[in-house]
């Protein structure tokens, strides 16, 4: 399709006899290219010099600029070894004037645009250094490498993109920004100082081909800078020395440059493993709030460099100057590595691509993006223009009326217009970007500060806390403190308030992450003294494991609960790019925790009850099991191959089946395999199928319990199991189905009651749950049960008693007790249900005691279990009103609709009064 049939604007010549100069340059010219020629050629002496150099050539392409664009591109690796300098600035002319054409009649846009001239560069580069090995190669100064015909991977030397052209984003007169290196393990230790040298001296010839002015011009400005340390190194280094560097001494800038990195020339393949090793430099695991005030301190310095005053349209930067382009890009970069360690889809190149996934993950609204998307484009177009003029590498509008009037002409609008609306867009780039990087304190909302807490102990000890020994932590600490502080004060209990935040930030180890998250995000303020206040000791885990904040900036985090499956899918997900097993087991626990942590906050701030956070609890937990059960089997199965037969299934007992678990709840868990006559794997080291499936067992509680950086998953309980800790880890299918319906107690028949698989093969997993349904329809004597239940009852009481007042769980009447006799009811009733309402109903339908009656050990069970849930949130040991303080006490009054502690106690203790008399009417009378 020819720009003719595309042409959606046109040019108007500033200099009417320039106009005319170019036009007859190109005499074949008629209708609108004829007016896009003059227009081009009267308003700008570059391309009025293009013109008249290719005016033939671009008769053709015209016609099919983008075949024009193919062919020019075709002929550079084509082009003869001494015929490269020329051949190569004659690329750059051509397309040069094809894609200015292409721009300023709107045939192209701007992705099409800034692609080309990226395009052009990347096969510009990779022309010039294949020219330049070769030349080392045929001085014989590359040791190992013979001949020419062994150039094909550039022997493991690449060539990185940076900045625009690494996003394919170059401007019309831009800069290459290239970082060379070559992959040391390519040569023996002898020959890697003779190689090194030899990849030096063609990276300085590559660089002189592509950018020295010849009688020809040039082709690409080239800049070397941005690699390590570019005062003290040599211009290509070895992958090995750049990955030193930036572990232990790169910088933000530096982690910016390579968020749109890419090899563009050489030895790509090894290129891109430089770039996967240094993902962890780049894209940090944890929420990078740091980035901002990065970002910001290097806004401020290219403010002090370039000057950064108010907008005034003669000489305004367009890149660096206020409300400019940079802005966009910094905006955009930024929040690309705040997020990007933990959402990939965040890591994308181009600053337009890069604005569209930050609205589609929820980082940033999507009316900001598409204005700034909008006033990107619109900016680009001008700088474009800009540089058209006369080929120069600025980004500056013209400094007076003559200027600004052929600036007008070149884009085909007027000047009064143009201006207006270059202002207008300016304006509103700042506007939208500016309170991101320096966003107004709500400091207006914390009023005055009581002396008691400005004056008190507590703040006069926090400087020497060890969050606050480095200067970039006091910093940023300097502008929370008066938030922290008008917040405190508006707690119930301020003095109480300020006693838990010094705790937290007592513990805290390091704070410049999280006061960079807080100095970013105040409305976390409010959650953090709404937690320290409501519970101490959650406010201690939090300064050991600041980083589950993260969840709450994740954007959905107070969206509903997903579901099992849903979390499922999404562990997987994450584990599955993970490279090895102890990153997997420690990404798995940094997941889990996040997770956990929404679950209590939802509690915590009344967005959730506590049955459906029991149930959230409980989901959390299935998923991590049938996420990470996979994940060891394929570390267990590397040394002894895959499992023999048919696998083996998880079966969660006690509150884990029964779906609802608290925020310490241990895992009781039962592994049910079936070897389907395997004798034995076939691995490596191959092991009997019982040894196999024990040993395995282990693997995985240990995968789930041990300590490592990120902490334990959960704690495993498998005394549940068929002859409890007596009985093998794992048992067979065969052996648990013989067991259960011959061998089991009436126990162990009212814990399967609450038993459920978590994970395992479908078919298996459905033979389980088959069995399970089988056995508690077994014919069960009622009076056995009982009696059994009776002798449980008093052998807990004479092991526990009846347990602290504020016990939920242990004594007569309290949870576990209801939950026991439920579990008999829903034995005797032949299904089984698993939860404790349901078998409290099966109790009235069996008349084991009224309608009225089980109604009221479900409503005192619900008391209980709030409680309980609510307490195991605020406290890791035993509950205490007086301790609790008053946001605790206040939590478990709301939680368990009573209105002050001491009716809470008096309603628990008479409705487990009564609920232990209900029981006891239901049992022998040896029971009581």
């Amino acid at each position: 399709m020819s720009i003719a049939s595309r042409i959606t604007r046109l040019p108007r010549p500033f200099e009417t006899e320039l106009g005319e100069e170019a036009l007859a340059s190109c005499p074949w010219a008629d209708g609108p290219v004829a007016e896009l020629i003059a227009g081009a050629g009267g308003s700008s002496p570059y391309l009025h010099g293009l013109l008249q150099r290719e005016g033939a050539w671009l008769e053709d392409a015209v016609q099919a600029p983008e075949d024009a664009l193919e062919a020019v591109l075709a002929g550079l690796p084509e082009l003869p070894d001494d015929k490269v300098e020329s051949g190569l600035r004659t690329a750059k002319r051509r397309l040069a004037l094809l894609t200015a054409l292409a721009d300023l009649s709107g045939a192209w846009s701007l992705e099409e645009v800034t692609g080309a001239l990226t395009r052009l560069a990347e096969g510009a580069v990779q022309r010039a250094l294949e020219v330049s090995l070769a030349r080392e190669v045929r001085r014989g100064k590359l040791p190992g490498v013979s001949s020419e015909d062994n150039l094909g991977d550039a022997c493991g030397m690449v060539v990185l993109a940076m900045g625009k052209m690494g996003a394919y984003e170059l401007n019309y007169s831009s800069d290459i920004d290239l970082i060379c290196l070559f992959d040391q393990d390519r040569f023996d230790s002898d020959d890697f100082h003779e190689a090194r040298s030899a990849f030096v001296r063609a990276t300085r010839r590559m660089t002189a081909l592509l950018s020295d002015l010849t009688g020809e011009g040039y082709v690409f400005r080239t800049d070397l800078r941005l690699r390590p340390d570019p005062a003290v190194t040599p211009v290509c280094i070895s992958m090995e020395a750049a990955e030193r560097y930036y572990e232990s001494l790169g910088r933000a800038w530096e982690r910016a440059a390579y968020v749109k990195a890419r090899p563009c020339a050489g030895d790509i393949d090894a290129g891109e493993r430089f770039l996967d090793a240094l993902r962890p430099f780049v894209w940090r695991r944890h929420l990078d709030f740091t980035a901002v005030q990065d970002a910001h301190d290097m806004r401020l310095r290219y403010r002090d460099r370039k000057g950064h005053g108010a907008i005034s349209l003669q000489g305004h930067d367009m890149k660096l100057g206020r409300g400019g382009i940079r802005e966009i890009e910094f905006f955009t970069q930024t929040r690309q590595i705040i997020a990007g360690g933990r959402e990939p889809e965040l890591r994308v190149r181009g600053t337009v691509d890069g604005l569209r996934v930050l609205a589609e993950t929820g980082w940033v609204p999507r009316d900001v993006t598409d204005r700034l998307v909008d006033h990107y484009r619109a900016h680009r177009e001008v700088e474009h223009r800009v540089q058209m003029l006369r080929d120069a590498q600025t980004h500056q509008l013209p400094s007076t009326n003559e200027g600004f009037h052929r600036l007008a002409a070149l884009m085909g609008a007027d000047a009064k217009d143009l201006g207006d609306t270059i202002r207008a867009r300016l304006d509103e780039v700042h506007a939208l970007t500016e309170d991101f990087f320096v966003p107004d304190g709500p400091t207006s909302a914390c009023g005055d500060i009581p002396e008691e807490l400005e004056c008190s102990d507590e703040v006069a000890r926090w400087p020497n806390y060890p969050a606050l020994r480095s200067g970039r932590a006091v910093e940023i600490f300097k502008r929370l403190r008066p938030e922290i502080l008008g917040r405190l004060a508006r707690a119930d209990r301020p003095k109480e308030a300020l006693a838990a935040f010094d705790g937290f930030l007592a513990g805290l180890p390091a704070g410049v992450q999280l006061f960079a998250l807080f100095d970013a995000n105040p409305q976390l303020i409010d959650l953090l003294v709404d937690i320290v206040s409501t519970s101490p000791d959650l406010a201690r885990y939090l300064s050991r494991n600041a980083a589950v904040f993260d969840a709450v900036i994740g954007g959905d985090f107070f969206s509903a609960w997903p579901g099992a499956s849903a979390l499922t899918a999404g562990l997987s997900e994450v584990l599955s790019r993970e490279e090895d097993y102890e990153s997997r087991l420690d990404m798995a626990r940094r997941w889990t925790r996040e997770w956990h942590f929404r679950v209590g906050v939802h509690l915590l701030r009344g967005l959730s009850e506590p049955e459906e956070a029991g149930q959230q609890y409980a989901d959390l937990a299935g998923a991590v099991l049938a996420a990470l059960f996979p994940v060891v089997q394929e570390e267990f199965a590397r040394k002894h191959g895959p499992a023999p037969g048919r696998g083996a299934a998880l079966l969660g007992m006690g509150s884990l089946g029964a779906g609802r678990l608290h925020a310490l709840s241990d895992l009781d868990l039962i592994v049910i395999y079936d070897p389907d006559g395997v004798e034995a794997s076939e691995g490596r080291r191959p092991l009997p199928s019982r040894q196999y499936y024990a040993r395995l067992t282990q693997a995985l509680i240990t995968a789930m319990t041990a300590p490592m950086a990120e902490g334990k998953l959960y704690e495993v309980d498998m005394r549940l199991r068929p002859s409890g800790n007596q009985g093998p880890v794992a048992t067979a299918l065969s052996s648990f189905s013989d067991y259960q319906r011959t061998e089991a107690w009436v126990w162990e028949h009212l814990a399967l009651t609450r038993a459920r698989v978590v994970t395992g093969p479908p078919e298996l997993a459905a033979e389980v749950e088959a069995l399970r349904t089988d056995v508690l329809a077994l014919p069960q004597e009622g009076d056995k049960v009982l009696a059994e239940l009776a002798n449980m009852r008093r052998r807990i009481h004479a092991a526990k008693g009846q347990g602290d007042p504020w016990d939920p769980k242990i004594g007569r009447g309290r949870l576990q007790d209801i939950e026991l006799f439920a579990q008999a009811a829903a034995l005797l009733s032949g299904s089984g249900p698993r939860r404790t309402s349901r078998g409290l109903a099966a109790a009235a339908r069996l008349a084991l005691v009224s309608r009225e009656d089980a109604d009221h050990l479900a409503a005192t069970a619900r008391l209980c279990w709030s409680l309980q849930i609510g307490a195991r949130l605020i406290t890791e040991g035993a509950f205490d009103a007086q301790e609790a303080g008053a946001g605790g006490r206040a939590f478990l009054t709301r939680l368990t609709g009573t209105e002050s502690p001491q009716a809470l106690r008096d309603t628990l203790a008479d409705m487990t009064a009564r609920a232990a008399a209900i029981i006891d009417t239901a049992l022998p009378e040896d029971s009581q």
